[in-house]
């Protein structure tokens, strides 16, 4: 069996990639970032959905013993009826049930893109675990292409967080999901506006969690003597991509570069409706 696949619309996800290489050390990991479509934050359910089966499918070609769904808008629309044939991994649920977890009010704020807020999947899966729970969403669509840029650190950056968080701040939460990939990246900001006493819930560990116990009960192969390879693919390949994942990545590194052609995934399940 080969490696895990990871995939996301662009460097975003390496934030969960990181997080299950430190759980899994002796692990090989596949990591797919579709830089050409992003972001998916702004696309129709409709579109997110045919691009998340484009992506599974093409790692399916590696022969991955999973996928993991790092994008929080891709993993909005999937569905317990569709099946890909191999077990795919979605980041909703484990940062829904980490953000119950940690609430000690039971007011939850969420940030995401505006696919993932529209389609309301976080608040769904709180109102689950409790229905009295308080919620509040907030999108953020510039906090995408501004990560990418590399411009975490700029004030720009700073003031549009301040801006967007103006009326989390109002509504007294005390848990902040972080809903994007993305966000984990700009997380010392958020965490500085919000003020210390707002936990921040990063899916990428709570995920990481969830392979584990799939792990340990036997629904996952695992050989820990083995690999600890990280390979990455990216369908708009570039030095400036390498330089951003390289260094949300460390200390761990990349083994290899590649382009990736999604034109090679069979076509029988690209129409495929949500």
């Amino acid at each position: 069996m080969g490696p895990i696949g990871v995939f996301d619309s662009g460097v975003g996800g390496i934030t969960v990639l990181k997080a299950l290489k430190a759980t899994f050390p002796q692990e090989n990991f596949l990591y797919l970032g579709d830089t050409a479509r992003l972001p998916y934050g702004t696309k129709s359910p409709k579109t997110v959905f045919r691009y998340l089966t484009q992506n599974v499918e093409y790692l399916k070609q590696y022969d991955v013993k999973a996928v993991v769904v790092a994008c929080n808008s891709a993993s909005s629309v999937l569905c317990p009826h569709h099946t890909f044939g191999v077990p795919v991994y979605g980041v909703i649920q484990p940062g829904a049930n980490a953000a119950f977890a940690k609430t000690r009010t039971g007011r939850i704020g969420i940030l995401g893109t505006r696919t993932t807020v529209q389609s309301q999947v976080y608040v769904k899966a709180l109102k689950n675990l409790d229905p009295d729970l308080f919620t509040i969403q907030q999108a953020c669509p510039l906090l995408v292409p501004l990560v990418e840029e590399g411009w975490e650190n700029d004030s720009i950056t700073t003031e549009i967080i301040v801006k967007y968080l103006e009326e989390m701040k109002q509504q007294n939460i005390d848990t902040l999901i972080l809903g994007c990939t993305h966000y984990p990246v700009v997380k010392e900001t958020i965490q500085k506006v919000m003020g210390e006493h707002v936990q921040l819930i990063d899916s990428a560990d709570a995920i990481a969690e969830d392979l584990a116990n799939d792990i340990a009960q036997g629904f996952l192969t695992f050989r820990p003597e083995h690999g600890g390879r990280i390979d990455v693919l990216a369908t708009d390949d570039g030095a400036f991509f390498h330089h951003i994942a390289s260094k949300l990545m460390n200390p761990f590194s990349i083994n290899s570069w590649e382009m990736a052609d999604l034109r090679q995934v069979p076509e029988k399940r690209l129409y495929e409706d949500i």
